[in-house]
């Protein structure tokens, strides 16, 4: 296993808006080491218009939780039809990628975007997804709008569902507009639990904002590779989060125990 291989002894799984994974990452986890078990939210904030998306990382909540499972079945169909339009478009320009091929990278996962760039990158056309993310490619070309969860409405469907919130790469304006800090006060005083400051999206003055900020509202601060495949630059286990971290994550969940 890659975790084993990193030399972790924790590991989060964190698929888009899926439990999906769970199963296959509990079989597969090695003798010592805990699985944290979480899905990563599609959010957006309709504070400004046009409202700006954000990533929410969902941890050791109920799987069988009905609002929160009906919320991501409904991000999950939403993400594959974009996906869909996306390919279509594509191959309207000659693009030779299929769906067949996308929604296979996607592995029985919900397939967005990073399995198109995983077409793009065996086509020869872009070398990273970094590239296929670009404006060129599906930053704006073939861009198609989404739909997401009110980030509001997601961090109470948690913490209903026993799980805890940390708001991902909240600084990482090299992806787009961020949101303003006015809204992690908010967000915090909602139930949120933790800000993701250490991230490769992040700048090191990024970095410190957030931890200065976390400090100010009582939110944990954590790290994240934010892995999701060999077609990513980052390298699984490069952003970490402290143990006493770890143990308050743990410790406010009542959802599902870490496995291990």
């Amino acid at each position: 296993m890659a975790g084993a291989a990193a030399e972790l002894d924790v590991m989060a799984i964190t698929d888009h808006d899926t439990t999906g994974g769970w199963a296959a990452a509990a079989a597969a986890r090695p003798a010592g080491m805990r699985l944290v078990r979480g899905a990563e939210l599609s959010c957006r904030w309709h504070g400004v218009q046009p409202g700006i998306s954000l990533h929410l990382l969902a941890y050791l909540f109920d799987p069988d939780d009905p609002a929160l499972t009906a919320s991501m079945l409904a991000l999950r169909t939403d993400r594959e039809q974009r996906a869909e339009r996306i390919v279509e478009l594509l191959r309207a320009d000659g693009v030779p990628i299929t769906w067949d091929e996308v929604f296979e990278y996607a592995a029985g996962g919900s397939v967005g975007r990073p399995h198109i760039a995983q077409a793009l990158i065996r086509a020869g056309l872009v070398t990273s997804t970094d590239e296929a993310f670009a404006s060129a490619w599906l930053g704006a070309r073939y861009s198609v709008p989404k739909s997401d969860l009110d980030v509001f409405d997601a961090v109470a469907a948690v913490r209903a569902a026993g799980g805890v919130t940390v708001f991902a790469h909240p600084r990482a304006t090299k992806r787009g507009r961020v949101v303003p800090d006015e809204l992690i006060v908010e967000l915090a005083d909602a139930g949120l639990f933790g800000l993701e400051a250490d991230h490769e999206d992040h700048s090191p003055a990024e970095r410190e904002e957030i931890r200065a900020l976390a400090g100010r509202l009582g939110l944990v601060v954590t790290g994240s590779s934010d892995f999701h495949g060999t077609h990513k630059t980052v390298r699984l286990g490069a952003f970490q989060t402290a143990p006493e971290v770890y143990d308050k994550i743990v410790a406010a969940a009542t959802g599902v125990p870490v496995l291990g």
